[in-house]
């Protein structure tokens, strides 16, 4: 690891101004994930800024009827609430598909959302990658590939998102509150926050250099059930190889949202309005464009066959 140096910020809008006064800057709350990246010089930031002591942890109704999240609230807390329990169940259950109990107690909510790939080829710094360092080439394509994207890839990467806390956000329609160096607010909607790769994979999200992530805001309630399968190699603390989302309503209506197949989470308008003609036909939906490598068409299958299964046990009641 090297060397940096270290401040605690005392309002959003000054941690905000920090990051811009020391390029490469980077915000540290739980760390979970940041840390391990400067461990292997992945992350090489001059400069930390705390962000832990800024009050943003706590979780408030809105005057419409839904949820705000404040950015430094754990996910352990956030699963254990008892409103998104009752009236976000697809966010409790996404949550506690992730990670370990004790990297749940750390890690918070815009840290979640910002979590990098993790994709062998990106970690390993022997190997070219593009999100490591831009123009250097994608391992990945013509490597091992079994855990990479199978939509939305480019020929520049074909990195996977990990979280499964961020699928259950853009199925909810959750909406990223920010401040920016100047102090302006912002808010950016879940499905504009996180980036398909193009010729850019390193750039991940819709952030400006220094904008600080203060809330994530959750739109009254759907209703409905709730669901959020995850299959993945082991049963405990292993990233998805792929997960489905889903709210389903009485009259058959709802949404989904796959996880482990792309950049960031996927949904499809046109899968959601095909819900009422049921499993094959939303898997079309969601599946279209797909490209995956040999190693990772086994994505295709297990999709429409954990997606038909999801919705089969809701019929189930």
């Amino acid at each position: 690891m090297r060397a940096f140096t270290y401040q605690r910020a005392q309002s959003p809008a000054e941690a905000a101004a920090a990051a811009q006064r020391n390029p490469g800057a980077r915000f540290i709350a739980g760390g979970t994930n940041l840390l391990d990246l400067m461990k292997l010089e992945i992350e090489t930031p001059q400069h930390l800024i705390d962000v832990n002591g800024l009050a943003l942890d706590k979780i408030e109704p809105t005057p419409g009827g839904g949820l705000r999240i404040g950015a430094l609230v754990r996910n352990t807390d956030l699963a254990a609430d008892q409103r998104v329990r009752r009236d976000y169940a697809v966010l409790s259950r996404a949550l506690l598909a992730g990670a370990s109990a004790q990297l749940r107690n750390k890690a918070t909510t815009a840290g979640n959302l910002l979590q990098r790939t993790r994709c062998p080829y990106f970690y390993d710094t022997n190997q070219p990658c593009n999100k490591r360092q831009p123009g250097s080439g994608c391992s990945a394509i013509g490597g091992y590939s079994r855990n990479h994207a199978i939509l939305g890839a480019s020929e520049s990467c074909i990195a996977t998102h990990p979280s499964d806390m961020a699928v259950a956000m853009q199925l909810l329609d959750a909406t990223v509150e920010t401040v920016k160096a100047d102090g302006v607010t912002r808010t950016i909607p879940i499905a504009d926050f996180h980036r398909l790769p193009g010729n850019t994979p390193h750039i991940e999200h819709a952030l400006m250099p220094g904008e600080l992530i203060t809330a994530v805001t959750l739109p009254k309630p759907l209703g409905g059930t709730h669901v959020y399968r995850k299959v993945r190699d082991r049963a405990s603390y292993a990233f998805a190889l792929v997960s489905v989302a889903a709210v389903v309503l009485p009259d058959g209506s709802g949404r989904v949202a796959l996880g482990g197949v792309a950049h960031k989470p996927w949904r499809v308008p046109a899968a959601d309005a095909s819900m009422p003609q049921g499993a094959k036909a939303v898997a079309e939906q969601l599946l279209a464009g797909a490209r995956p490598s040999a190693e990772s068409a086994f994505k295709v299958p297990l999709i429409q066959r954990t997606l038909a299964s999801v919705l089969a046990d809701v019929k189930k009641g």
